[in-house]
C-alpha cells in the first residue's frame, strides 16, 4: 500500500516526501480535531471519588 502510493505521488523523491510528510499531518490534523473528541464524547467517564485520610 505505502508503495504504491509513493509510486503514485508526482515528483522526484524529495518531493514526494514533503507530499508524505503533509498528508500525515493532514490525517494527524483531523484525527486530533474533529475524530477524537467525537469519540471521546462516546465513551463513559467512570465518577472517580479520592478520599484523603
Amino acid at each position: 500500500m505505502y508503495s504504491a502510493l509513493w509510486r503514485i505521488l508526482p515528483g522526484p523523491w524529495w518531493v514526494r516526501l514533503v507530499l508524505v510528510l503533509v498528508l500525515i499531518a493532514a490525517v494527524l490534523f483531523a484525527l486530533v480535531e474533529w475524530v477524537f473528541p467525537y469519540v471521546n464524547e462516546l465513551l463513559p467517564t467512570p465518577d472517580v471519588t479520592v478520599e484523603q485520610p
